[in-house]
Parts: C-alpha cells; sequence; structure tokens
C-alpha cells in the first residue's frame, strides 16, 4: 500500500536551522544559495506540518508542490516512429 506523500517548500532566514527540519518528514534537496528546503511528508500530515512550521520564527515562506495532482498520465501522444523503427523485431 502507496502512502500519498507531498513536497513542501520552506524558504529559511539562514540554513543553520535546516537540520531540525528533519523532524517533520525526509529532506529531499538544501539550496545553499536560494536558502530553501524540499521537505517530503505524508500527505493526511500537511496541514499539521505546516502550522507547526509557521510557527518558527526562521521561516519566511511555504509553498506546496503540486505534483501529486498534475495527470501524468498523456491522451494522444504522437509516439516517436524512430524509436518505434528501432525496436521493431524482425
Amino acid at each position: 500500500m502507496f502512502v500519498q506523500r507531498q513536497g513542501i517548500i520552506i524558504y529559511l532566514q539562514s540554513l543553520k536551522q535546516a537540520k531540525m527540519l528533519r523532524k517533520f518528514g525526509n529532506i529531499h534537496f538544501v539550496s545553499k544559495r536560494l536558502k530553501y528546503v524540499v521537505l517530503y511528508c505524508n500527505m493526511d500530515d500537511i496541514d499539521r506540518t505546516i502550522e507547526r512550521l509557521k510557527k518558527f520564527h526562521f521561516v519566511k515562506r511555504i509553498d506546496l508542490s503540486y505534483k501529486p495532482f498534475i495527470k501524468t498520465e498523456f491522451e494522444n501522444a504522437k509516439p516517436d516512429l524512430a524509436k518505434e523503427y528501432d525496436y521493431q523485431v524482425d
């Protein structure tokens, strides 16, 4: 059974507190230049996690990832004829 997960992008004042965010979920990426952390957690806990993160003084802004809501199955996509020709078995 898959657990639905969603990414949270957390913009920070300083990266010193980035390690502390590990208790809220899995840290996927930390940008040193733009000072943000991509954190993945269960979709059931998203609202509770965001409310807890907003209380910290070092959090500037929080954005949610829209990846779980984007349709990834494409209809009427044209197949690549070159690839079909390469994979034909005679």
